[in-house]
């Protein structure tokens, strides 16, 4: 039996259109939205009785998924040791973009700050941390010396 995909990475924020627009400005697309409710909902993620507004955000290349969630009940947690499935934030994701001086100039418009500096790592990329919505670390790289 063989891995198929890596169907998404999921993220709990608490101001869910304002993190939709983020990430729409960063060039993801809003595939679908959807209120998560009911009994099998709270079984799969051992909530109990949940509800839960989710965002579908997919990349122009249709092969990557971010799914945002912003949980109505039970209340969101902070708690990182044990932490369930509703507990705030990640590490952070990684992005490839064409320029990232555009690209920051865009998500400042957008309230995202940038983290420490733009490096560059020898002739190969671009690199920066960014605060987006909520506090959430996005890494972004432009790849330097190839065809894009």
């Amino acid at each position: 039996m063989a891995l198929k995909r890596m169907d998404n990475v999921g993220i709990v924020v608490d101001d869910l259109e304002g993190t939709i627009d983020f990430f729409r400005e960063l060039g993801l697309e809003l595939e679908g939205r959807a209120t998560i409710e009911g009994e099998w909902a709270g079984l799969v993620t051992g909530l109990g009785d949940q509800r839960v507004e989710i965002a579908m955000m997919r990349t122009p290349d249709g092969h990557s998924r971010i799914e945002l969630s912003r949980f109505l009940t039970p209340p969101v947690i902070a708690d990182h040791l044990n932490a369930p499935v509703n507990a705030l934030g990640y590490l952070r994701a990684m992005f490839t973009v064409d320029d990232i001086d555009e690209t920051l100039e865009r998500l400042r418009n957008r309230g995202a700050q940038l983290v420490g500096e733009v490096v560059q790592y020898k002739d190969a990329y671009r690199l920066c941390y960014i605060r987006g919505p909520g506090g959430l670390l996005i890494g972004l790289a432009q790849e330097l010396g190839r065809a894009q």
